[in-house]
């Protein structure tokens, strides 16, 4: 074999002839058929030296070669190999026949015939094979174009990401177009071939050679469900910037009409380097067929900061008619939204102090079947908190709230509420005591409401708590590991005198759920307009399985409150609680092995021995695409559900998916979804069916199914993917990361 170094062009100066094996052609040759994972970036030096090797060369080196057996031109990050070949040296033009190969900026090709001038990247292949390297795309052609280095027209061929001599799908054009530097791929006219079968025309097509965000048409999506019947979708994607989109998507419903929706997304920072984002969803359907009025939805979100401490934003939803979330939703969540808030707010801080000023506004869609309470609007409130711990070992604070309470139907008036607290803690290697004194004071200013005028009331209620805990460790072993267990007892006890509350109306308050975050606070309420007496102790065990890294395995708690006194505050005029203690609380959480996880809390109440309330849930989740969950939620005379949801393999390629969740109190299914997914590689096929209730008394079904080719589109009936990821927790995609 005859090795050259190809003679200068005006622009170089060096030239060398050397003999190299055979041998060592043939290793190069197949270490660099196959490119890196990571593409490089299409910059040629055009400087660079052309080496060619040949068994037998003949020809004027420094104007025109001829080169025959076991031919390689090798040009910075372009490498030929091919039976016979001729390199033009003056205008740096290579034809090469037989056997061809070419890599290119670590793409791939085979071909009959080549012309390719090495400095302006020019010239074509006839009958080749591609393979792209940054998404392992490959095809086939009659010719490939190639106009410059990042650019290349495939004539008469195929596009799929599919590998082998026979993939299971290609795109089939008569002209496609890949321009690796944009990043796209266009086409004419197209076929999408699925198992030879062709299943979809367009007279036009482009995407992302590497899946990333570009404007164009996404796929349609036709679907159906029991509200709307036949529904199609036909969405716009404009990528505007890399942190900003809009994507418009027009939907025919049958038995409604033409919807146009709209969802706008932006994030970045300001020219002062202040960072913003938001989010905002628009619908609107004119003249619904079946209800014969126009049909809206809006919800819109924005943060920004205008300062390092010193922000704002909003967050406003509204809809047309009451009867909008039973029509259009999609989901279990958003069919039982109907208090929508709109609210404006700003918040400032400081090192030791935070400001926070908000207006709320409730737009209520009430349920045919079941009345939506009105909650009060804040327009506006003034929120005020500051806090300084360590301060020769106190810690204070100070909450404050100014709110003015709006209502159509209820009194109306201001609240200012101030709640100062003073604390010492003493904090040792194994115990805590924190001594605290706190003062509860607020001013109303009520407006006349019916025949009672307009008045003011004051209130101050102070409170005293003491809590103190104990930390004990010792090695132990769990599931075979070495662990450390805790074993932490711990005493709150609460002091609040008595005072009478039934003159104040109720703005904002409820009683709080009981569980272990509200059995250790002072008030037995949320909100401030009652604040409850209590003369009280709550005594709780916690015992923590830690790992050494600090992670913790598994947490068992138990508490209960005992009451000193009768609770005589309460949310209207209804008689106080005379009770000695309270339901006792029993919760187990954690990972308590590699596969299985547990949440579990149960409010049990031993005066009548009978569970209150519980809620557990249990996951077993052994491998990818493996996961089981089981559920039970139960309120005494309220509901009780249980739930059941799996993703599973049923062989190789097949996987099965479902959700369960049914009322046995009612006797009546709450949700239900059932599908089969299959992965094949390079592409994924999903199918099933949701139903679920939007209002009391009445359900929605959905079905979908959907083809999805990586790399390229997805195509189908619904949208699968997003009721799946919602409806099963612990839920992946088959094919994610491809």
């Amino acid at each position: 074999m005859t090795r050259f170094l190809a003679p200068p062009n005006p622009k170089r100066w060096a030239f060398a002839l050397t003999a190299i094996a055979a041998a060592t052609a043939a290793m190069s040759a197949h270490a660099q058929s196959h490119p890196a994972a990571k593409r490089p970036p299409h910059v040629e030096d055009k400087n660079a030296p052309t080496t060619i090797r040949a068994e037998d060369m003949a020809g004027r080196p420094e104007r025109d070669l001829r080169l025959m057996r076991d031919v390689e031109v090798v040009h910075d990050k372009t490498r030929v190999t091919a039976d016979s070949a001729s390199f033009q040296q003056v205008e740096q033009e290579l034809e090469a026949k037989g056997n061809v190969r070419l890599w290119r900026f670590g793409d791939y090709y085979t071909a009959d015939e080549l012309k390719l001038n090495l400095e302006t990247a020019r010239g074509y292949a006839l009958q080749p094979t591609y393979q792209l390297e940054a998404n392992n795309a490959q095809g086939k052609a009659q010719r490939i174009n190639f106009l410059n280095d990042d650019e290349a027209q495939v004539v008469d061929g195929t596009y799929s990401t599919c590998q082998g001599p026979n993939p299971d799908w290609y795109v089939k054009a008569r002209s496609l177009n890949l321009d690796q530097g944009r990043d796209v791929g266009t086409a004419g006219a197209t076929l999408i071939y699925f198992k030879d079968v062709p299943i979809l025309g367009t007279p036009a097509m482009s995407f992302s050679l590497s899946g990333a965000r570009r404007s164009g048409w996404l796929p349609p999506t036709p679907s159906y469900s029991s509200r709307g019947g036949a529904e199609l979708v036909l969405p716009y994607y404009f990528n505007i910037a890399p942190n900003r989109d809009l994507t418009l998507y027009p939907r025919y419903i049958a038995r409604r009409g033409l919807q146009l929706g709209a969802v706008a997304r932006y994030m970045g920072e300001t020219d002062g380097g202040n960072y913003y984002e938001g989010r905002t969803l628009l619908e609107y359907l004119p003249n619904d067929k079946e209800a014969n009025r126009d049909r809206w939805q809006l919800h819109t979100v924005h943060t920004q900061h205008l300062t390092e401490d010193w922000t704002y934003g909003w967050n406003l939803r509204a809809a047309s008619d009451d009867n909008y979330p039973n029509d259009f939703s999609k989901t279990v969540a958003s069919s039982s939204e109907r208090q929508l808030l709109k609210e404006l707010r700003t918040d400032y801080g400081g090192e030791y102090w935070s400001l926070t000023a908000r207006a709320q506004k409730y737009h209520v869609l009430q349920d045919p079947d079941l009345p939506v309470s009105r909650p009060y609007d804040r327009l506006p409130a003034i929120n005020l908190h500051a806090a300084r711990y360590d301060v020769g070992g106190f810690d204070w604070q100070l909450d404050s709230e100014l709110t003015r309470f709006w209502h159509p139907d209820m009194i109306k008036g201001n609240r200012l509420v101030a709640v100062p607290q003073l604390s010492y803690p003493i904090i040792g290697a194994s115990y805590f005591v924190t001594p605290k004194v706190m003062l509860n004071a607020s001013a109303y200013q009520l407006d006349a409401f019916g025949s009672d005028p307009s008045r003011s009331l004051q209130r101050a209620v102070p409170t005293f708590s003491l809590d103190s805990g104990l930390i004990f460790e010792r090695d132990t072993k769990f599931a075979g590991k070495k662990l450390t267990q805790t074993l932490e007892p711990r005493l709150f006890y609460v002091y609040t005198p008595y005072r009478k509350q039934d003159q104040y109306p109720n703005f904002d308050t409820a009683p709080a759920t009981f569980n272990f975050s509200q059995i250790f606070s002072e008030n037995r309420f949320v909100g401030s307009d009652r604040i409850g007496d209590a003369n009280q102790v709550t005594a709780a065990v916690v015992s923590r399985f830690l790992e050494s890294s600090g992670a913790e395995r598994l947490r068992l708690a138990f508490g209960q409150r005992f009451y000193f006194a009768d609770q005589r505050v309460q949310i209207d005029n209804s008689t106080p609680v005379n009770s000695t203690r309270s339901d006792m609380l029993l919760a187990a959480t954690g990972r308590i092995s590699n596969s299985w996880g547990i949440d579990s809390l149960v409010q049990y109440n031993p005066s009548t021995s009978k569970v209150t309330t519980s809620n557990m849930s249990l996951q077993y989740q052994p491998g990818t695409y493996k996961v089981l969950n089981a559920g039970y939620r139960y309120v005494r005379d309220s509901f009780k559900n249980a739930d059941l949801s799996t993703q599973w393999p049923i062989s190789d390629k097949w996987f099965g998916v479902g959700r369960v969740s049914y009322s046995l109190r009612e006797h009546k299914m709450l949700e239900s979804v059932v599908g089969l997914e299959y992965n094949c590689d390079c592409w994924v096929f999903r199918m099933g069916a949701q139903r679920f209730v939007t209002t009391a008394k009445k359900t929605s079904t959905q079905f979908f199914f959907q083809l999805e080719l990586n790399g390229l589109s997805k195509l189908g009936f619904g949208n699968p993917l997003e009721v799946l990821k919602n409806s099963i927790p612990g839920y992946r995609r088959v094919n994610e990361g491809r």
